[in-house]
């Protein structure tokens, strides 16, 4: 048994990735088709007799919904028949009344008939009839034969006050309920006055009750004893539906040769029982037609799904081929990409993982390629650009070395101005060039701040109005270097240039719980709504001759974290504040 296993595991192992796949598709597929099949035919064998029950079932609803029909109509006569009015007209027309008054009492008798007739749908007319054998009708009038008159009037008077119900005939295929109205006056004689008529569309009601059942498609039978109550002509003899009628409410049958399904069901208020015939055939034809569809479309879709697995598995298999094909050449040291080089059959790949695998390796490759070649390139350059380097650095050097005999030459001559701009500018080139600290203390860029001061002052002598208010307990902790220096500038730049007027620029610090706020304001023009859009979004053009805004927040982000930063805010002839966030944190060395 272990050889046979291990034998098995040898062979799939060396099995290829696309007959792997073909195989467990094939294998799951023939599971779920005999697991599926084997559930369809236990919930046939389940429906099958399920069907019984139902039937079963929809014709005791159906003889529900007759009956609720026939005992509104025993109520609309038991209505008439209690009637105040119309008992008193009766009494009345018994008594002989004069001929107008008779005319007048049958017009009443008839139009009270009209509105009781308007309450119930299913029937053909209400008659009424008094002691004297005068007839008042409401809906269709279809007078009656003698013979007809005396059963009705027998039944009625059977049980006197209650509704009996007269079977349809040869004469009138209608259904007939008769009731004797008996008077209720003061004494309660409950003397017969006359007598209640409601022919009922009895095959219309049945109509109304089968229809979107499964009785449409049959026959239902309606049967009092012997009597044939429902339909009066055709369907199947009664004497051979009693007798293949059982216990059970349902069974199997056959009448004149053909199979039915037959369910029965007694109504204990009528005395009734219905019958309904179903062709066995026009029930499970369909069932047996579906099992043979599904049968075939099972045997169908295993193929075509067998079919799709071989074509699922090559379109696997086939993409991790050509990658291997390609890794091996790499591995021997050639990186040309081939048709990979083809942007058009890059685009042609797809998006799952072997068509990741296949963009990442072309990337791979190229990239090694490009390291291959540039590294040459680039180990020729480093002398040159060392050299350079060299020169960049002499360079400053000489600047401040010319800053500083102009400085000399200054005080020399009695300048102290000069000597003092000279200096200032001095300090502000050895902290705009240094490279050694990105952030420096608040106290380190308010200097630099100062000797900007210093020089813009002389430029600009009384129309800048320069104010610092930063206490000095702030002063130790971080800030990115040149932060405040361009805010001042484009606040000269942009409030105190255009204007011949003094214009108020102040620094001031705004101290809270978790962080603190420095404020570069001025009193200048503003900005409009659009333009502070656009500057707080980064889109706004400068003259590029300086730091931005977008510039410095990002610098102030990156060193602290996104909760601090740069906040705008301006009004047209309200001037423009710049507010900046910034930690308490001290020991700025970070490079």
């Amino acid at each position: 048994m272990n050889r046979i296993a291990l034998a098995i595991r040898q062979w799939y192992g060396s099995m290829r990735i696309k007959h792997k796949v073909f195989l467990l598709l094939a294998v799951m597929m023939g599971f779920c088709a005999a697991i599926t099949f084997g559930a369809l035919q236990y919930a046939y064998s389940i429906y099958d007799g399920q069907i019984y029950e139902k039937s079963s079932q929809v014709l005791n609803l159906s003889a529900t919904g007759i009956e609720n029909e026939l005992r509104k109509i025993e109520q609309l006569s038991f209505n008439v028949a209690t009637d105040e009015e119309i008992q008193n007209m009766l009494r009345t027309m018994n008594g002989d009344p004069p001929g107008y008054e008779a005319l007048v009492l049958r017009s009443k008798i008839e139009s009270r008939l009209v509105q009781y007739a308007g309450y119930v749908q299913n029937i053909y007319s209400i008659q009424l009839t008094d002691m004297a054998g005068n007839e008042y009708t409401a809906g269709m009038r279809a007078p009656f034969t003698p013979e007809q008159r005396r059963l009705i009037e027998r039944e009625a008077a059977k049980e006197p006050g209650s509704a009996r119900w007269i079977y349809p005939g040869a004469a009138d295929a209608s259904l007939i309920s008769a009731r004797i109205v008996r008077s209720y006056a003061a004494n309660l004689e409950l003397d017969a006055i006359g007598m209640v008529i409601v022919r009922v569309r009895l095959d219309q009601i049945v109509e109304d009750v089968s229809a979107g059942t499964a009785l449409k498609d049959g026959e239902l039978i309606v049967a009092s004893g012997a009597d044939i109550v429902y339909p009066l002509e055709g369907g199947v003899e009664l004497p051979e539906l009693a007798k293949g009628a059982g216990r059970g409410g349902y069974e199997l049958t056959e009448l004149d040769g053909r199979p039915y399904f037959l369910s029965h069901f007694y109504s204990a208020n009528t005395g009734w029982t219905y019958y309904s015939l179903i062709p066995f055939g026009h029930i499970f034809e369909r069932i047996a037609w579906m099992k043979n569809v599904l049968l075939i479309f099972f045997v169908v879709s295993l193929l075509t799904v067998l079919a799709l697995a071989v074509q699922f598995s090559k379109g696997i298999t086939k993409p991790i081929e050509a990658l291997i094909a390609r890794m091996k050449q790499a591995q021997k040291g050639d990186f040309s990409l081939g048709d990979l080089d083809d942007a058009s059959v890059v685009a042609k790949l797809p998006m799952d993982e072997v068509g990741q695998l296949h963009r990442t390796f072309r990337t791979m490759i190229g990239r090694i390629d490009e390291l291959i070649t540039e590294n040459y390139a680039k180990q020729l350059t480093i002398k040159e650009t060392e050299f350079k380097a060299l020169q960049a650095q002499i360079n400053p050097h000489f600047l401040y070395n010319t800053l500083e005999s102009v400085n000399w030459l200054a005080k020399l001559n009695g300048q102290p101005q000069i000597s003092s701009m000279v200096e200032a500018l001095g300090f502000l080139l050895r902290n705009s060039m240094s490279l050694k600290d990105s952030l420096i203390t608040v106290g380190q860029e308010i200097d630099i701040v100062r000797h900007y001061v210093q020089i813009q002052q002389y430029r600009f002598a009384e129309r800048l109005d320069f104010r610092l208010d930063v206490p000095e307990r702030l002063h130790r902790y971080c800030i990115p270097k040149l932060t405040l220096q361009p805010l001042l500038e484009n606040a000269i730049h942009h409030a105190l240039e255009p204007s011949v007027d003094p214009c108020r620029i102040a620094i001031r610090a705004v101290e809270e719980a978790e962080s603190f706020l420095l404020v570069v304001e001025d009193d200048g023009p503003g900005m409009s709504p659009e333009r502070l859009e656009l500057v707080r979004a980064g889109d706004a053009s400068t003259n590029g001759k300086g730091i931005g805004l977008s510039n410095i927040g990002e610098r102030i982000a990156l060193s602290f974290g996104e909760a601090y930063g740069i906040q705008v805010d301006s009004e047209p002839g309200a001037g423009t504040r710049v507010a900046i966030r910034l930690p308490y944190e001290t020991g700025c060395s970070r490079v």
